[in-house]
């Protein structure tokens, strides 16, 4: 069936420069002959294809304009106003479309066309309220434009598989927005401060692209990590996060390498914290911890002794110290860490002191994110076999079989299989989390 825009007349309107904005539905009790109101590019999009339908067929709407429009009524459960897209009309306009009237039929078919584009364009736009550092540019989600959403839609080899691949996001995402449909079902007039909240979490949850590979994301709030390949989650893993004042920041990047047997090199602060209780308890307590003191922050530093070290101005902050400890049991890097090198200077790895982990506050950390299970971790980004360190040489690099990203965020607000959504206080008490 060759579907002729005539029947429905378009008025082309342009908004700015981009003429990207969609213009308000008309009324719900639009007739037939109502026009139809599309920007420049949906027009574009159907004389390329000499006018012919995407969403409907001789008889009616196809199965996958079906699920669209289910998709878009449905919208609420991602925080968003079904409306935007014009859903009571979408809805009117598709069961007139089973008269099998060509007009009614040309109707359904722009309207359908209309809202896939800002409905796609919306999911895929996060606006989350706390900005996250994309240490890796290429991990950025990238909203599609109307162009390139309707011609993957028109060369998709299963317009139906396509419909849901562009409105099903990661798998947590997705446990959110059926969560927060089943929340909203039990509470019909929720109140505007706790919806808010539910919008801007899922917005931060948006900020995490579908992946058909394997990423890790790590929510900071509950201090927990969880592993996901496809639509496969393993999880979750307890990790200790940020202190209150060194809070782990929302960031994306790719983990590329691991380091065994690593050293841990002493934040200034915590040397600080050690000259102290040199100046205190003598430097025997370095001995016993395992510590290196070092000459310098360059590449080839010199080993040096207590002696050499002016205590008192470490202590007191008038010189930094180089100070790190030595690989071992009771290194605080544990056996390995999941290096993705940024500025931040925040990495993945391994702990000792398995007891922390139980509770439930863990704001313990300098800002790095320290994982119950580093071994687990390992055998899921090395495919199955965890690397073991050859010999006890310190700081042994080992690459990973291919970058796997990393997606550090921020949610006081997570699926329940209860009641649908839980709520928790924010730990680090950050505005409009």
């Amino acid at each position: 069936m060759t579907l002729r825009l005539l029947l429905v007349p378009i008025v082309l309107a342009l908004f700015g420069c981009g003429g990207s904005e969609t213009p308000a539905p008309p009324p719900v009790a639009a007739s037939a002959s109502t026009p139809v109101v599309v920007p420049p590019e949906i027009a574009a999009f159907y004389r390329s294809r000499a006018n012919r339908p995407l969403w409907m067929g001789r008889q009616g709407a196809k199965p996958e304009a079906k699920a669209l429009a289910a998709a878009i009524e449905g919208a609420a459960a991602h925080g968003l106003d079904p409306q935007r897209y014009g859903a009571s009309e979408l809805k009117a306009a598709l069961a007139a479309a089973e008269s099998g009237e060509a007009s009614q039929r040309a109707r359904a078919e722009l309207l359908l066309t209309r809202a896939f584009v800002p409905f796609a364009r919306d999911l895929h736009t996060p606006r989350a309220s706390e900005a996250i550092t994309y240490i890796d540019e290429g991990l950025k989600t990238v909203p599609p434009t109307a162009e390139a959403s309707l011609d993957q839609a028109a060369k998709a080899p299963d317009l139906a598989a396509h419909v849901r691949s562009v409105t099903t996001l990661n798998p947590l995402y997705a446990s959110m927005s059926r969560g927060h449909a089943r929340w909203l079902a039990a509470n019909p007039r929720p109140d505007p401060a706790r919806e808010a909240l539910i919008r801007a979490n899922l917005e931060k949850a948006r900020a995490i692209p579908a992946h058909a590979g394997r990423y890790v994301i790590v929510d900071t709030a509950s201090a927990r990590l969880w592993m996901i390949d496809g639509r496969k989650v393993e999880g979750p893993m307890r990790v200790i996060v940020g202190k209150p004042n060194m809070r782990t920041p929302a960031m994306a990047a790719l983990i590329r390498y691991v380091v065994l047997n690593p050293y841990w090199n002493v934040p200034p602060d915590l040397a600080r914290e050690r000259a102290r209780r040199v100046l205190k308890q003598g430097p025997g307590l370095l001995k016993g911890e395992g510590m290196e003191l070092l000459s310098d922050w360059g590449d080839r530093p010199r080993v040096i002794s207590a002696s050499q070290v002016n205590w008192a101005a470490v202590a007191s902050g008038r010189t930094t110290l180089r100070m790190r400890q030595r690989p071992g049991g009771n290194n605080v890097m544990g056996a390995m860490k999941f290096m993705f090198p940024n500025a931040l200077g925040i990495y993945l790895h391994d702990f000792p002191e398995k007891s922390l982990f139980a509770r439930e506050d863990r704001r313990l950390s300098s800002g790095c994110v320290r994982v119950e299970d580093a071994q687990r971790l390992a055998r899921f980004l090395f495919r199955g076999s965890a690397p073991k360190p050859s010999g006890s040489a310190p700081e042994q690099l080992v690459d990973l079989p291919e970058p796997v990203p990393v997606y550090i965020t921020h949610l006081t607000v997570l699926p329940d299989p209860k009641a649908g959504l839980s709520f928790r206080a924010d730990p680090y008490a950050r505005k409009g989390a």
